[in-house]
């Protein structure tokens, strides 16, 4: 979802992004003749142990969020006014994400990191078009025995669970998504809650599997392609989201 900022051809989802958006935004305020102006914003949250944490939040004020309505109540978004405002605000939220070293991965992330930009076009006579882009860096589902944390206990193994769980929640909605089931259970874990407008309504949708070659890794991979294919037989409905 990173990648490396400073090569030309390493970067990630997100760096490209946040160019593409902001080159649109010059784009149509050029064009438009003064008539638009476009106002962005960025939000990062961390799911970490079913806690939503605001990576933004100033020093000493990092409490638990509470989700209501898709969204997490009293988290900061920040204005931001092109990419350089946004590069260091995302180094600032990834200095804080969870982080720590297992048997599987030296640098394993213990949460799910979720950056949300949005995108306000407004109108001279008024009116206004939103919109947003949600990125999700999932933590790795991890075997208990292959990760160590069963050994190591403490947090390490409440940390496996809590991943384990949630991403057993967002497949357990994608498969009511698929079934074209009316009750999806969202509300099962903050992760999905969140990502909630981003699995229906008139939302596009794209998922990234990473998978390791490796024999030793065959399970997981073997894994990750099966939660692939399920994804990939969901078809989401549009529909209308304008008022008169």
């Amino acid at each position: 979802m990173l990648g490396d900022n400073e090569s030309p051809t390493n970067q990630g989802i997100i760096f490209r992004s946040i160019r593409k958006l902001f080159d649109a935004k010059a784009r149509i305020e050029e064009l438009s003749r003064g008539e638009k102006a476009i106002t962005m914003t960025v939000e990062m949250l961390e799911v970490y142990n079913e806690e939503v944490r605001d990576l933004l939040a100033p020093k000493g004020q990092e409490t638990s969020l509470k989700v209501s309505s898709n969204k997490a109540i009293g988290s900061i978004q920040q204005t931001v006014h092109d990419e350089a405002d946004v590069l260091k605000i995302l180094k600032k939220a990834q200095e804080r994400r969870t982080v720590k070293a297992t048997s599987s991965n030296a640098t394993s992330s213990r949460s799910h990191f979720l950056f949300t930009i949005e995108y306000t076009i407004t109108s001279k006579d008024g009116t206004s078009q939103v919109g947003k882009l949600n990125v999700c860096d999932l933590a790795g589902s991890e075997r208990l025995a292959k990760s160590g944390a069963h050994l190591t206990g403490g947090s390490l193994l409440k940390e496996t669970k809590h991943i384990n769980l949630s991403l057993s929640s967002l497949s357990n909605v994608i498969e009511k998504l698929q079934a074209g089931e009316k009750n999806v259970p969202f509300r099962e874990s903050k992760l999905t809650s969140l990502l909630q407008n981003s699995l229906g309504g008139n939302s596009k949708t794209l998922c990234i599997i990473c998978c390791n070659p490796l024999q030793a890794h065959f399970h997981e991979t073997l894994c990750s392609l099966r939660f692939a294919a399920k994804i990939n037989k969901v078809d989401l409905k549009s529909k209308q989201n304008f008022s008169a």
